[in-house]
């Protein structure tokens, strides 16, 4: 019996992704566990491994393509002994079979009922309370972004239900919308009204890949439903500078392929990882996330650090930082950073968290202010250490001074609690020993 091989979802998110690439071919034969394909969501490449043993019959779906909804089927597997050729057919045949079978399979209407649905008009008409809407998620979700009423939209999928291409129709036809409960948001310019204002053939038009997208979306959610506002403070961090060369200078001496290297070798970023960790677990009201029902406390602090690879970013999740030595977070963040670069994260690797660090400090950014990454409540925001003039006891010395900057959601952590927990981030920096017991 013919075993189908469908997209699978590679994050409860996940709803559709690109099927990158196939590493068979019709013909071949796998095992449970042999890599077949790479599937491409907005965040990494994941690879798509066999789970039962069989000849590939028939490639469904071609590397390449975009948009491929989760369990839809990409390939058909004959089993042992199967006619691959007779697998392909009978699936194609099962196939081509479903929407005939699914007609048959619906109770039939009463003429009354057709009568009237032969006659109604052309413009749908409103559901009551009672009636439902049906419709594919993807067109929910389309709808929802685009302030489209489902319930005006006439369905042309099986039995009336609602699918994209439906909702992008309503959408360019100027489909019924509900009247908002509240003021719809502001929306930018359109795509034709930003072309008008170039002169055509002065620009190239490059299409946004899905991270792009994921990236624009989250943003706009973040900054349209998140209260943020920001405390900001200096650092002077002498003594954390001190400290971490004295931990480098100390480090063992490992045989890599490469040759001899240091078994660790701290940057800045890690001391700042650490202390923002433990500067929850110090101030533990705030190491938490907002939700419609109540308060998330955390017991750990799972500490995200925003890394930039081609075409966005991504945040790969340090978990239970306040656990960790220093020496485990620097090679660990080495690791994940690396493989973001490469898009080989797992899901459950960037998905999550409690917080989140954002340095530009290496591009010699002295200070910025981060924007939150739901379900978070607090990013913290770090700037260039750089020599300053401070005044001591009097007297003007010269101090390496490091500006940071915490962003909160004003729902889950007030202004004073934001402050106690920058106050507690701070008295780390600048006594990093403490991080060391």
């Amino acid at each position: 019996m013919p075993i189908n091989i469908t997209m699978p979802a590679l994050s409860p998110t996940m709803e559709e992704g690109n099927l990158a690439k196939w590493l068979v071919k019709e013909g071949d034969k796998v095992a449970p566990g042999d890599v077949i394909a790479e599937i491409e969501t907005d965040k990494a490449t994941m690879e798509v491994e066999a789970v039962d043993e069989g000849t590939v019959a028939k490639i469904v779906v071609p590397a390449g393509t975009e948009g491929v909804k989760v369990n839809a089927l990409i390939a058909v597997l004959a089993e042992e002994g199967e006619d691959a050729g007779a697998a392909a057919k009978a699936e194609a045949s099962k196939s081509e079979a479903k929407p005939e079978k699914a007609a048959e399979s619906a109770p039939a209407e009463k003429p009354k009922q057709a009568e009237a649905k032969a006659k109604a008009p052309a413009a749908p008409q409103k559901s009551t309370g009672s009636e439902r809407t049906f419709a594919s998620p993807l067109a929910r979700r389309l709808a929802k972004y685009a302030d489209i009423d489902l319930s005006a939209v006439t369905g042309s999928g099986p039995h009336g239900r609602v699918v994209k291409a439906d909702v992008e129709a309503a959408a360019k036809g100027g489909a019924a919308k509900p009247a908002p409960a509240a003021p719809a948001p502001v929306k930018g310019m359109s795509d034709e009204a930003i072309l008008k204002l170039f002169e055509e053939g002065s620009y190239e038009l490059v299409p946004h890949d899905n991270m792009r997208k994921t990236i624009a979306r989250r943003l706009v959610e973040a900054k349209s439903t998140v209260p943020h506002f920001y405390l900001t403070l200096d650092c002077e961090i002498d003594a954390l500078l001190a400290l971490r060369k004295q931990i480098n200078d100390a480090a063992p001496v490992r045989k890599t392929e490469k040759g001899e290297a240091p078994a660790y070798k701290l940057s800045v970023n890690d001391l700042v990882i650490k202390a923002m960790a433990m500067a929850l677990v110090a101030v533990p009201d705030a190491n938490v996330s907002w939700s419609e029902g109540g308060m998330l406390k955390h017991k750990h602090a799972d500490v995200g650090v925003a890394v930039s690879i081609p075409g966005g970013l991504i945040t790969p999740i340090i978990r239970k930082a306040d656990q960790k030595s220093l020496s485990a977070i620097s090679n660990e963040m080495k690791d994940m950073a690396a493989r973001a670069r490469n898009k080989k994260l797992k899901p459950e690797e960037y998905q999550g968290g409690t917080t989140a660090v954002s340095n530009l400090g290496m591009f010699g950014i002295k200070d910025f202010a981060a924007v939150i990454n739901p379900p978070h409540a607090t990013i913290l925001a770090v700037g260039a250490g750089e020599e300053r003039a401070v005044v001591k006891n009097g007297e003007i010395k010269v101090a390496n001074v490091m500006s940071v900057t915490l962003s909160t959601d004003h729902r889950a952590v007030d202004g004073a609690l934001g402050a106690e927990l920058l106050a507690a981030f701070k008295r780390l920096i600048e006594n990093p020993m403490g991080m060391l017991v």
